[in-house]
């Protein structure tokens, strides 16, 4: 049994939201994380606001077993009860909102009870849904810039989150997935994401996978829960967020993943996280002090 070792986390800001709370958290990452999670009658859900570590993992052990680790996305969803043991290699401080909701404030929105099929775990770990971002994304700026209202915004922002997280996870079949690509077709599509440069074309993806462009974005759909369309502009904010770390100029970063020019990269940056590149790198390197 490997010994249980977590990063010492700290609270940059917190705000009360109806039947929860939202912090911007601070993680450590001085040493590698091998930890169990749980939360009692609440859900979890973290979008991270600087890169994740390298090889963020989960696995919900309790059902899957010990082996099976899955990538933790931007953000992921811990369900009530559920325990998720979380790997990461060490490396740079990161930081996180995490944003705890009462079960009562989702479950209330759904139509029947939900079984926590293997599919839906592991569809709360890579969670691709721009409007779930966007709350996400606009209580943290809420909790640095709040003003006049802001617990009435925070509220409302709150349910809307609450609302879009209940039809993420009702929109995840709990029938067998059919008709989706195989392991090796996705594998090489995130290997050409990954390789940067211009954004490839379905055309192209179809072509490396040898399917039609119909069964490409089918098939994807069905496998992953999501568009092609989402996963491709997704990857390139993740490859941002890395480079951001670096110290590579933004103007070669966005040449680099394929944007047209740094102003449309950086529309596309903003647009995704709700902060500018700079203003990205500026956070990422006061976590680092």
């Amino acid at each position: 049994m490997e010994a249980d070792t977590y990063t010492q986390s700290v609270f940059e800001a917190e705000l009360p939201i109806p039947r929860g709370m939202a912090r911007i958290m601070r993680f450590s990452n001085d040493q590698p994380t091998n930890h169990v999670f749980r939360r009692g009658a609440h859900y979890w859900l973290d979008l991270c606001l600087t890169p994740r570590p390298e090889k963020a993992r989960g696995c919900y052990s309790e059902r899957w077993g010990p082996h099976r680790f899955e990538r933790l996305g931007e953000i992921f969803l811990v369900p009530p009860g559920e325990a998720l043991h979380v790997r990461t290699d060490a490396g740079d401080n990161q930081a996180s909102i995490a944003c705890e909701i009462h079960a009562d404030s989702v479950d209330h929105w759904l139509e029947t009870p939900l079984e926590w099929t293997d599919r839906r775990l592991e569809g709360g770990l890579d969670i691709v849904h721009p409007y779930i971002r966007s709350c996400l994304s606009r209580l943290a700026e809420e909790m640095r810039h709040g003003g006049t209202g802001s617990a009435e915004l925070a509220a409302m922002i709150a349910g809307q989150l609450a609302i879009e997280l209940a039809r993420y996870l009702e929109a995840i079949s709990e029938s067998p997935i059919t008709g989706g690509l195989a392991s090796w077709r996705l594998r090489l599509i995130d290997e050409r994401l990954h390789r940067g440069g211009s954004t490839p074309s379905l055309g192209e993806l179809a072509e490396l996978c040898s399917v039609s462009i119909r069964q490409l974005t089918r098939g994807f759909r069905s496998s992953r829960g999501f568009t092609i369309g989402d996963h491709i502009a997704q990857t390139r904010i993740e490859m941002a967020k890395r480079a951001l770390a670096s110290d590579d100029s933004i103007k070669s970063i966005a040449f680099a993943l394929g944007f047209a020019s740094p102003s449309s990269f950086s529309y596309a940056f903003g647009r995704a996280t709700g902060v500018t590149p700079l203003r990205f790198r500026q956070r990422h390197l006061r976590g680092r002090e």
